[in-house]
């Protein structure tokens, strides 16, 4: 096993709050370790183009409570190639860097398997992703500041919603997982929450309306995640209107705005642990591997078994926001 002595971080895919932080604790545990840190540029892109910076305690003075990332993030289809790898792993090599860190989810854990695999390179994993959507962590890094992102805006919608006696559908992200929406729904009272995990039926929707209206309730949420298998919630609500037009209908799409902001007390103070963690699990020799938190304990994840298509719903958690929205 090769003595590590210069690690190398990134931050790859979807930004998410919170990602400052885990740079910064990755940063600040590798030099109290007495070990030197890269940082790279642009995810993976970087580490192809050789977009390398060194990193000292004072690289990441004031981040953490700022969103985005310092390192700059991009999704990169030539590392995806035989020929795009080969050349990140030479520029790893050239650099004497001995392992390394990347912060993101399912796609980001894929390609640092895959250089592992290939390679034999270390890598440790961090989950950074607001859909919150990885095995083997309670929490991914940005998912509790942007579920509060979601709850203010839904919030504010529900006043005018009131004031106009309006039906509003309101997208948030969730493309393949419905965790943001099934969280927020609850939280926010929603009449219905329609998610990629279960089939969504126009009809049972307008079933679910029209109990409303003979109830006397004269506005509505309906939280939509965008990867629903009736499509979106432009046209989801275009289906309803169409056979439903009691309400005067409104859409609302949240998008990025939910990456974006300040991080949580939460996220911060979970994204400074799985840092610290990192860095000692590279120190140990632990690689390709995942580091999570379940039940406040740290656990590691085999990447292969980290992948967003291993963790389910808790369907008790949607029939519990069907009753409460009755």
């Amino acid at each position: 096993m090769t003595e590590i002595k210069k690690i190398g971080v990134l931050t790859s895919g979807g930004d998410a709050p919170g990602m400052n932080a885990a740079i910064r604790a990755v940063v600040r545990t590798a030099i109290y370790h007495g070990l030197e840190v890269v940082g790279i540029m642009e995810g993976y892109s970087g580490l192809i183009n050789n977009d390398f910076i060194e990193m000292h305690s004072h690289s990441v003075s004031n981040i953490i409570q700022r969103g985005g990332t310092i390192l700059r993030t991009a999704r990169c289809e030539e590392f995806k190639t035989k020929e795009g790898m080969k050349k990140a792993y030479q520029n790893l090599i050239n650099a004497n860097i001995n392992a390394l860190i990347v912060i993101g989810g399912d796609g980001t854990f894929r390609g640092a398997h895959t250089l592992y695999k290939r390679y034999n390179f270390p890598v440790i994993g961090l989950p950074g992703t607001i859909d919150n959507d990885l095995f083997g962590t309670d929490y991914t890094i940005g998912y509790d500041t942007a579920l509060n992102t979601v709850i203010q805006a839904v919030d504010k919608i529900r006043d005018t919603a009131d004031s106009h006696n309006r039906l509003f559908f309101v997208e948030v992200m969730g493309r393949d997982a419905g965790f943001i929406a099934l969280n927020s729904g609850i939280a926010c009272g929603a009449e219905a929450i329609l998610i990629p995990e279960t089939k969504t039926h126009v009809h049972d929707l307008i079933n679910i309306l029209d109990y409303e209206w003979r109830e006397n309730k004269k506005s509505l949420i309906i939280i939509v995640a965008e990867g629903d298998d009736a499509g979106g919630a432009y046209s989801i609500a275009k289906k309803v209107k169409q056979e439903y037009s009691k309400y005067d209908t409104r859409v609302t799409v949240l998008g990025h705005i939910q990456r974006g902001g300040s991080p949580s007390c939460t996220d911060r103070v979970l994204a400074s642990t799985l840092g610290f963690e990192a860095v000692k699990a590279a120190i140990s020799g632990k690689t390709d591997i995942m580091i999570g938190e379940i039940n406040k304990k740290i656990v590691f994840t085999p990447f292969e078994n980290a992948s967003k298509y291993n963790l389910k719903i808790n369907k008790n958690m949607l029939d519990m926001a069907r009753v409460l929205s009755l």
